[in-house]
């Protein structure tokens, strides 16, 4: 899903990447005439490709829907009524192999092995980085970009990271600051990677690189514009894992 109301090329997949959604649609709540594009040599199969503006494709998209759907109504928020995860006291240091839950005052630039144990991870000041080469784990993890703080995976970094699968962030893994309007998150990484959760970022562009989905393909991209150049097999359902079932917009039409 593509938050953004107006922007071009809201929900773009380009290159040669080669993705394919399970019983979900790709949404966007642009006007533009090219809110949702495919461009290259980009593959894409989708249940319906849904449009508050328009749709321009430069090859064929496989989908179950008769043909993409325009001018239809946006989407709502699906985390709306997320809460922010306050910062706490003291701030924890990231020079370890086992982290612990808890604010990250001068960012998280991770290397070699590392295993974030299950909580909630607050970043500020600075980014959430996997360097090169990183190897890194952990289940039942929420990471909250507070402030400007983004999200950058090197394509060389092995990241498997999955969300609760319960409380209030259930199915959360990555969370970006509402009040951070500028700015985009790269997510890159080798074929073994694995984020399995929700990436929410209302407010922030998402640059999807990584060849690679979630458990089972569990995967929900939901960010104010959505850039996809990887290969992936996603699904719909994965309400095992703690995850939402994000509801597509409904349209209304009048027929004869």
């Amino acid at each position: 899903m593509a938050r953004n109301p107006s922007a071009p090329k809201a929900a773009l997949f380009s290159g040669s990447s080669n993705l394919k959604l399970t019983g979900c649609v790709v949404m966007s709540n642009s006007i533009a005439a090219d809110a949702i594009k495919l461009q290259g040599s980009a593959n894409l199969q989708v249940d319906c490709l849904i449009s508050a503006g328009g749709v321009s494709l430069s090859n064929p998209v496989t989908t179950v829907c008769a043909s993409p759907i325009t001018q239809a109504l946006p989407a709502a928020d699906p985390f709306a009524d997320l809460p922010a995860p306050p910062a706490t006291n003291p701030c924890q240091n990231g020079n370890q192999s086992t982290l612990q839950p808890g604010t990250y005052c001068k960012g998280l630039s991770l290397s070699g092995n590392v295993t974030l144990s299950p909580g909630i991870y607050v970043i500020e000041g600075g980014d959430f980085k996997a360097s090169s080469n990183a190897n890194i784990s952990g289940e039942g993890v929420v990471i909250y970009l507070a402030d400007t703080s983004g999200v950058s995976m090197n394509g060389t970094a092995t990241v498997k990271l999955s969300a609760p699968t319960s409380g209030t962030y259930s199915g959360v893994l990555f969370y970006g600051d509402r009040a951070n309007l500028a700015g985009s998150n790269t997510f890159n990484g080798t074929a073994d990677s694995l984020l399995t959760g929700a990436l929410y970022f209302p407010t922030q562009g998402v640059n999807y690189l990584g060849n690679f989905s979630g458990k089972g393909g569990c995967t929900q991209v939901v960010a104010s514009t959505v850039q996809w150049s990887g290969n992936a097999n996603i699904i719909q359902d994965c309400t095992s894992l703690g995850m939402r079932n994000i509801p597509a917009t409904q349209t209304v039409q009048l027929v004869e």
